[in-house]
């Protein structure tokens, strides 16, 4: 069987005894999974360029002494690739039991338990805590460390260097405010601009937090996320602004806990701002008014009908409008509001009051 991937230059490669006809620079990564040939891996991530640091997706090619990893080696034309050996078995395990001797194999009380790439890893390749005994690598006992932002926290222990987040963060945001320091398993992710006296650049996006396979990086707000299995996800158009980025809303027990993107829909791609993703606290307060309020007669406030409310607003309209002047009323629209709802806003003012006393919040 001979798959096919479109495109005007190809090489064909053979992987695990499947031809493959791949695109000119595609790597044996993209190759092997046009055929549906799984191979694992840790710090691949397909909106980012290939890093190559965690070397779980190591595999065989044919004349070639040493294993290559597929995510960022270039599929060659009459390469032979196997994914699948006892060899290659043996060192991805090997592999994986080091970067399981610096991340703590304790998974019960981790809020990515059941959703962890690393476990996942583990769980296929046999690993448990008792496998290793061999390795001495110290690492910090203490989980905080400072990071970019004071929205995020930081566990250098649950960290695996993988580099999917300083990479998101040059590549995607274009920002480049994290960076990995540090010697060999003693390295951890810091601020680029670690003087306290320089301004992170850093704008609190979120978006390291996204790509962390093992919540290594984590939000600060709230309280528990709870499990997987007890989240319910609610897909939904962010209102903050006109863009109409695509987010999940994730429940547990009848409450917003937090808000995770899925990279295969929307415009947004899975990216969102910090309102976007860190913006929901607002929805269980309990200053968020549910009825239309009035003041009365003593000047404070309390309960009413919409009917009621909206007719004295009128009123109040009328009243201004006739002793001062339709000039005597703004109004001031919201980037909450869809195009059409600021539209007949702005209409409204215009036409309705009779005055060009109108501005959105966005230009503030």
């Amino acid at each position: 069987m001979t798959t096919i991937i479109e495109t005007k230059k190809k090489v064909r490669l053979e992987i695990d005894g499947k031809t493959v006809l791949a695109p000119e620079g595609a790597t044996i990564l993209e190759a092997a999974r046009a055929v549906g040939v799984r191979i694992p891996t840790l710090c691949y991530h397909e909106a980012l360029s290939p890093i190559g640091s965690c070397r779980v997706c190591v595999v065989e090619v044919e004349g070639v002494d040493r294993p290559a990893t597929a995510c960022n080696t270039q599929a060659l034309d009459g390469m032979r690739v196997a994914t699948r050996s006892e060899r290659l078995f043996n060192l991805r395990r090997e592999v994986i039991r080091m970067i399981l001797a610096h991340h703590p194999l304790n998974c019960s009380p981790c809020p990515k338990n059941g959703d962890c790439e690393l476990q996942d890893i583990a769980y296929e390749y046999d690993l448990a805590p008792n496998d290793f005994g061999s390795y001495s690598i110290k690492t910090e006992e203490y989980p905080w460390k400072e990071f970019s932002t004071p929205i995020l926290d930081y566990h250098p222990r649950r960290c695996v260097l993988c580099g999917r987040c300083v990479k998101v963060c040059k590549e995607i945001r274009g920002l480049g405010a994290i960076t990995m320091a540090g010697p060999g398993a003693l390295a951890s992710i810091q601020p680029a601009l670690a003087d306290p006296e320089s301004p992170s650049r850093c704008v609190s996006c979120g978006e390291c937090m996204r790509v962390c396979p093992v919540n290594a990086i984590e939000e600060r707000m709230g309280g528990g996320k709870g499990k997987p299995w007890e989240t319910e996800k609610t897909a939904t158009t962010c209102a903050y602004c006109g863009v109409g980025c695509s987010l999940e809303l994730n429940v547990v027990n009848g409450k917003v806990v937090g808000v995770t993107t899925d990279d295969a829909t929307g415009v947004n791609k899975g990216r969102l701002c910090s309102k976007g993703r860190f913006g929901y606290a607002f929805i269980h307060s309990g200053e968020r008014l549910s009825k239309p309020l009035i003041r009365n007669e003593k000047g404070e406030l309390e309960e009413t009908t919409w009917t009621k409310a909206l007719t004295r607003v009128a009123r109040e309209f009328r009243r201004s409008i006739a002793e001062h002047g339709p000039d005597s009323i703004a109004g001031l629209s919201s980037a909450r509001c869809t195009n059409e709802e600021n539209y007949l806003f702005q209409r409204f003012i215009r036409q309705a009051i009779g005055s060009n006393n109108v501005d959105h919040c966005a230009r503030l």
